[in-house]
């Protein structure tokens, strides 16, 4: 990661940036920069973002399993800050199960997220996409049917119904833009899911483990998928 992505932490709330203390945040490498987004509904959101040298670049948002932090997906942010995406990494609002309707609920911390990358200068707003594992992936489908700014999918272990968020609706409602379908042969509903997602119309593609793991865990204990997935977003939206 180049010295060059080593950036002050700011606070971005309602258009206004203003310093944040570095104390505040524990990250793992100072090549990250920390960054809060205030959503519509107030929500405020702490993502960990990795940017791109050569911009304005496509973007992604990574979004994490319940109750694990942002900071899981910091391996594949790097890899593609390193493959010119900048890459944006979020907190989800709780760490414990909730109600169904609240859960779901939670996929505008996603929008809210691309929002803030589509009014940035050094981000192509045409070319922003969202990975998401678990949890992740199910608001990820749900938050891209509602928002035509999600130009591409990326969803590690999907689940057709996580405690009441149900996806399959939601996905036929993406339409045409494409999504990349992953889960471990070993993880059967994940695996059933993927598969019925499939079917679903439009641009999808399945990738297979026979890791046994699930979520971001896969991603950690299979490194190559993470090629697979830098691969995916480059192909998608169209990285130079």
């Amino acid at each position: 990661m180049k010295v060059a992505r080593i950036l002050a932490m700011l606070l971005i709330a309602g258009g206004l940036a203003v310093p944040v203390p570095a104390g505040q945040f524990g990250f793992l490498r100072g090549s990250n920069r920390a960054v809060i987004i205030r959503a519509d509904d107030g929500r405020t959101i702490t993502g960990l973002i990795v940017e791109a040298d050569q911009r304005p670049a496509p973007a992604v948002v990574l979004v994490p399993m319940l109750g694990r932090p942002k900071e899981d997906w910091q391996p594949v942010a790097e890899r593609l800050g390193d493959a010119n995406i900048t890459a944006i990494a979020i907190d989800l609002p709780g760490q414990s199960l909730a109600e169904p309707g609240e859960l779901t609920a939670w996929h505008t911390v996603i929008g809210a997220t691309v929002g803030y990358l589509a009014a940035r200068a050094d981000v192509r707003a045409s070319a922003i996409g969202v990975a998401g594992a678990s949890l992740g992936a199910s608001l990820a489908v749900v938050a891209a049917a509602a928002d035509p700014r999600i130009r591409s999918l990326a969803l590690i272990s999907p689940s057709l119904d996580y405690r009441g968020v149900r996806i399959e609706g939601p996905m036929k409602q993406y339409g045409d833009r494409p999504a990349l379908l992953l889960a471990s042969l070993k993880d059967p509903y994940a695996a059933r899911s993927v598969r019925e997602l499939a079917a679903s119309g439009g641009p999808r593609e399945m990738q297979w483990s026979e890791t046994p793991a699930h979520g971001t865990v896969l991603l950690s204990r299979e490194p190559a998928l993470i090629r697979s997935l830098v691969e995916w977003f480059r192909r998608t939206l169209a990285v130079n």
